[in-house]
C-alpha cells in the first residue's frame, strides 16, 4: 500500500494519493488534475475513487474534472447532496482498492456531511484516518461555515455534533493510528493548526486542546466557538461551486493562456470591467505599474487573499506577472474559484515600458528611513496585520486597519494625510496600498520589510510595544 500526501503550501491544503495492488484513490483533490492521472499512469494504476470529506468551503476540489478523465466514482458522506453523479455512503460502508479498505466514518460538525475515511491494511489493521477537516494536526474544524449554506443551523449546534463525532468515533480507534487532515497551519480552516501536516492519534489525544479526556461538552463548545475570525468571503462561493459543478480547468487554463500585446491589453482594460491583477513581488510592483492595477503577488498567500479581497468570483481579469508564471497565476486563481481570467500582458511590464504606456509607483522607504522620519517630526503609521497580531505587539501610536477589512476601513483614511503603512513582512502592506492607490489615495508610503525589519532595526521601546521615536 502507498500513503501519500500532497501539500499545498499556499492553500495549507493536503490531498492524498492512495494506491494498492494496480488500484488508486484520491483524497480531496485539487482543482488542477493532471498531477494525480500522471502519478497513476506512472505506476500503471488506475484511479477507481475519488472520496471527498466534505464540500470545502477555501478551494475548488478536482472531483468532477477527475472522474470524467478518469473514470473514476467519486464518493461523498451521508447526507451529501451534489447535484453531479457521485456515491453516497451510508455510514460504515467499506470500499475495497486493491488489498485494502477504505471505510467511511461519518463526523458530522465542521459540515453535517463531513466524513473521515480510515484504510485498513490486507490484515485488517487500521493504518490511517483522512479526516478532513473534522481533524487537524493540533485543531479541529471551525464549525461556523455550514451555517453560512443551511440557514438553521448554528455554530453552537454544529460544535455539538464535531463533539460526539470526535468523543464517539474517532477518539476510540487506535492511537497508532496516523492521521492525515485536510490542511496545516495557514489554513482559516481552523485557529490554531499545527505545522507539522501528520501525526498519531495517540499524540492528538495528548496534545490537541479540542481532545482533552476531562473535556465535558459545554467546555469543548466554547473553547472551539472561542476566537473565530470571520470567514474569507468567497469561502460559501466555494462551497456552493464544489456542491453545483463547475467549467473544466481545461477550458478555464486556455481561456487565461491569451496574450494581449501592450495595446490590446489596454484596450481590453478599457472597454470591459475587468480587474488588472499584478501578481509581481511587492518592491517590483512599486517601482512601476499600470495606472489602477492592484498588486497580490503570486509567491505569497496568493490564492486567499484574492478570494478575501476580490468579491465577486466571476470578476474578469487580466493578468500581470513575470514572463512564464503566467500559467501558475491562472491555474491559482482558478482553484479559489477565479475561472474568469480573460487574459495576460505578453512580455510582462517591461514590454509595457517599451510601449511608452503610463506607469504609476507607490513610494518604499526602508526601517531606518521610517525611523529618521519620526525623529524629527511625527508620523502617521497604519498597521495592516491582523488584529491578533497588532495586540501581541506593535508600534505606538501606530493605527490598526486589517488588510482583511480594507472596504470597512477605508473610509477612515484622510486622503490628503501623509501613512506610513506596515504589516509583517511587507507583502500585505503593498496590496494594501495598492488597493487604495488605485481609488484615489495617493499619500500612502509602503515600508520595506514590515514589522520585521522595524524590529531588527530599532529598539524595543518596552516588551510589548515598539516606539517609533525610539527606532534611531
Amino acid at each position: 500500500m502507498v500513503i501519500e500526501q500532497i501539500y499545498t503550501g499556499c492553500l495549507a491544503q493536503g490531498a492524498y494519493y492512495v494506491e494498492s495492488n494496480g488500484e488508486a484513490a484520491i483524497i480531496d483533490p485539487l482543482r488542477e488534475v493532471a498531477p494525480y492521472i500522471a502519478k497513476a499512469e506512472k505506476n500503471n494504476a488506475t484511479i477507481k475513487y475519488v472520496f471527498e470529506t466534505h464540500f470545502h468551503a477555501d478551494f475548488v476540489s478536482g472531483h468532477i474534472d477527475l472522474a470524467k478523465k478518469t473514470g473514476a466514482t467519486i464518493v461523498y458522506g451521508p447526507t451529501a447532496k451534489p447535484d453531479f453523479e457521485a456515491l453516497i455512503a451510508t455510514a460504515g460502508q467499506e470500499f475495497k482498492l486493491g488489498a485494502v479498505t477504505i471505510k467511511a466514518i461519518h463526523t458530522p460538525g465542521h459540515t453535517m456531511e463531513s466524513t473521515c475515511y480510515l484504510v485498513t491494511n490486507e490484515e485488517g489493521k487500521a493504518m490511517g484516518l483522512f479526516s478532513g477537516d473534522t481533524l487537524f494536526i493540533g485543531d479541529v474544524g471551525r464549525p461556523d461555515l455550514a451555517q453560512k449554506v443551511v440557514a438553521d443551523l448554528t455554530q453552537e449546534k454544529l460544535a455539538g455534533y464535531l463533539f460526539e463525532s470526535l468523543r464517539n468515533k474517532i477518539m476510540t480507534l487506535p492511537d497508532d493510528l496516523i492521521v492525515f487532515p485536510a490542511h496545516g497551519a495557514g489554513s482559516a480552516c481552523g485557529k490554531n493548526m499545527s505545522k507539522e501536516t501528520t501525526d498519531t492519534l495517540g499524540n492528538q489525544k495528548k496534545n490537541n486542546y479540542a481532545l482533552r479526556a476531562d473535556m465535558s461538552k459545554e467546555e469543548f463548545i466554547k473553547e472551539v466557538i472561542t476566537g473565530l475570525m470571520p470567514p474569507p468571503k468567497y469561502f460559501p462561493l466555494n462551497v456552493m461551486m464544489n456542491i453545483q459543478g463547475y467549467e473544466s480547468i481545461d477550458k478555464v487554463l486556455e481561456r487565461g493562456q491569451h496574450a494581449f500585446s501592450p495595446e490590446a491589453f489596454e484596450a481590453a482594460a478599457n472597454e470591459t470591467s475587468a480587474l488588472v491583477l499584478d501578481t509581481r513581488d511587492p518592491q517590483d510592483f512599486a517601482s512601476g505599474f499600470i495606472p489602477n492595477s492592484i498588486n497580490i503577488g503570486v509567491n505569497g498567500n496568493f490564492a486567499p487573499w484574492v478570494g478575501t479581497l476580490i468579491p465577486d468570483i466571476k470578476q474578469e481579469i487580466l493578468i500581470v506577472a513575470e514572463p512564464g508564471k503566467e500559467n501558475e497565476v491562472v491555474t491559482r486563481l482558478a482553484r479559489v474559484g477565479y475561472d474568469h481570467t480573460i487574459g495576460y500582458l505578453k512580455g510582462g511590464i517591461q514590454t509595457w515600458k517599451d510601449a511608452g504606456k503610463p506607469l504609476d509607483t507607490i513610494t518604499s522607504i526602508t526601517a531606518e528611513e521610517l525611523a529618521s522620519r519620526a525623529g524629527k517630526a511625527p508620523v502617521n503609521i497604519l498597521d495592516v496585520r491582523k488584529k491578533s497580531e497588532y495586540d501581541s505587539e506593535h508600534l505606538v501610536d501606530a493605527e490598526n486597519l486589517p488588510l482583511d477589512y480594507i472596504n470597512d476601513v477605508m473610509p477612515e483614511i484622510d486622503k490628503n494625510k501623509t501613512y506610513y503603512v506596515h504589516c509583517a513582512g511587507g507583502y500585505r502592506s503593498m496590496i494594501f496600498a495598492s488597493i487604495l492607490r488605485a481609488r484615489g489615495y495617493e499619500h500612502l508610503v509602503d515600508v520595506q520589510g514590515g514589522f520585521k525589519a522595524i524590529k531588527e532595526n530599532g529598539k524595543l521601546a518596552h516588551t510589548d510595544y515598539v516606539c517609533p521615536s525610539t527606532l534611531l
